[in-house]
């Protein structure tokens, strides 16, 4: 009886880990775009981008450890 919403909650949280990782990969991906762009990048950029990154991986390491699966 208390151990029905364990699945629940599970998807509703690998649903939730799987937004941030696409927000995630989109922010990561517009800094390093705007890092190559720019002919002398502020240290802000590049810490930014750094940072961005660093993010992304965390969470991505967090889905393949919890084995999450995109259904396209």
């Amino acid at each position: 009886m208390f151990f029905r919403r364990k699945g629940w909650l599970r998807k509703e949280y690998d649903q939730r880990l799987i937004d941030q990782l696409e927000e995630l990969k989109r922010s990561w991906l517009n800094q390093k775009a705007l890092l190559e762009k720019s002919v002398d990048p502020s240290h802000d950029i590049v810490c930014r981008t750094k940072i961005a990154e660093a993010k992304y991986f965390y969470l991505f390491k967090e889905a393949k450890k919890r084995q999450v699966k995109l259904k396209w």
